[in-house]
C-alpha cells in the first residue's frame, strides 16, 4: 500500500505540474492575441481608414493650386493606405505640437518628412528609415556677399533663421553654436524673413534652399556646394506598438524593392515639373 500511495501521490503531482505548465504556457500567447487586437494596425483594419500626421514642408507636403495637399509625403501615405486597402484621412498639426498629438491618438502615424533623433525616439517608435535628408543653407545675396563656409555664419553679427522645432534648428546650433538664431513656426514665415533681409541665411532640409535658389535667383544663393548633414527619415509611431511597426518596416523593404519609393523621390526631389501645380 505504501508503494501504491507513493505512486498515486507521484501521478496526482505530475498532472498538476503539467496543468500548470499549460496554463503558463497558453496565458502568455493569449496575452499576445489580444495586444496584437489593441494595436493600431488593428484599429485601422476596423475602422477601414489611416489617419496621418504631417505639416507642410515643400515639396514634402504642400498645397497645389485647387487646395489639395500633394508632395512626396502625401504620395507615400496615399500608397500606404492603398496597400492597405483603407482610405486615408490627413490630420495637418503644427511641427512643434505633432508628437503630443500622436501620443493623444489624434492620428495613427507621422508621415512628414521626420528625421529620427535620439530625443524624438524617447517619445515615438520609428521605422526603418524610407528616405534621407540633408541640411543645407540658403543666403540672402546682399547680406552674406562673399560667404562659402560655415564658419563665415558662425558669428554673433550673423543672423540665422531656422523653423522652430525641426532638425534644421538642431543642426543650426551644433554647427552654428555663435551666430544668432531667429525661430519661426511656419515655413512660410522664415522664407518671408530671408527674403526681406532680416537674416542673413536660413537653414532648411533640401530641396527647399535649392528650389528657393533657382525661384529667386539673384536675390538668393547656395554658399555651401553639398549639405552638411545626413538625417535619417521614417514614419513615427506610438510606444509599444509593434504590429504596427512591423508592418511599416516591411511596407518600407517590399517598396524600396520594387522601386516605387526612389521614383517618388525623383519625381519630387530631382525634378521641378511638380512646380506648375502649385504657382
Amino acid at each position: 500500500m505504501t508503494i501504491w500511495r507513493t505512486i498515486t501521490t507521484g501521478l496526482i503531482t505530475l498532472i498538476a505540474i503539467l496543468g500548470v505548465s499549460h496554463v503558463s504556457l497558453a496565458a502568455p500567447a493569449e496575452t499576445r492575441q489580444n495586444l496584437a487586437k489593441e494595436s493600431t494596425l488593428e484599429a485601422i483594419m476596423q475602422r477601414g481608414a489611416i489617419r496621418v500626421g504631417f505639416d507642410t514642408f515643400k515639396p514634402w507636403a504642400m498645397k497645389d493650386k485647387k487646395g489639395e495637399y500633394i508632395g512626396f509625403e502625401i504620395d507615400v501615405a496615399r500608397k500606404l493606405a492603398e496597400d492597405m486597402g483603407v482610405k486615408i484621412r490627413f490630420v495637418p498639426t503644427q511641427w512643434a505640437g505633432i508628437i503630443p498629438a500622436l501620443q493623444t491618438g489624434k492620428f495613427d502615424v507621422i508621415i512628414g518628412g521626420m528625421s529620427v533623433t535620439p530625443k524624438r525616439n524617447l517619445k515615438v517608435n520609428f521605422s526603418i528609415p524610407y528616405e534621407f535628408s540633408g541640411m543645407s543653407i540658403i543666403a540672402n545675396s546682399a547680406k552674406a556677399k562673399g560667404f562659402d563656409s560655415l564658419d563665415d555664419f558662425n558669428k554673433p553679427e550673423v543672423t540665422v533663421i531656422v523653423r522652430l522645432g525641426t532638425t534644421a534648428h538642431v543642426a543650426a546650433r551644433n554647427f552654428l553654436p555663435k551666430a544668432t538664431l531667429k525661430v519661426f513656426s511656419e515655413e512660410s514665415q522664415t522664407i518671408q524673413e530671408l527674403l526681406n533681409g532680416r537674416g542673413h541665411a536660413l537653414v532648411a532640409s533640401n530641396p527647399l534652399p535649392r528650389t528657393l535658389a533657382k525661384e529667386y535667383e539673384g536675390k538668393l544663393f547656395l554658399p555651401l556646394k553639398d549639405d552638411f548633414t545626413r538625417e535619417p527619415i521614417a514614419f513615427a509611431v506610438r510606444k509599444s506598438d509593434m504590429d504596427f511597426l512591423n508592418f511599416l518596416n516591411n511596407w518600407i523593404r517590399v517598396n524600396f524593392a520594387s522601386g516605387w519609393l526612389q521614383n517618388r523621390y525623383d519625381y519630387w526631389f530631382n525634378d521641378n515639373e511638380w512646380e506648375s501645380l502649385i504657382q
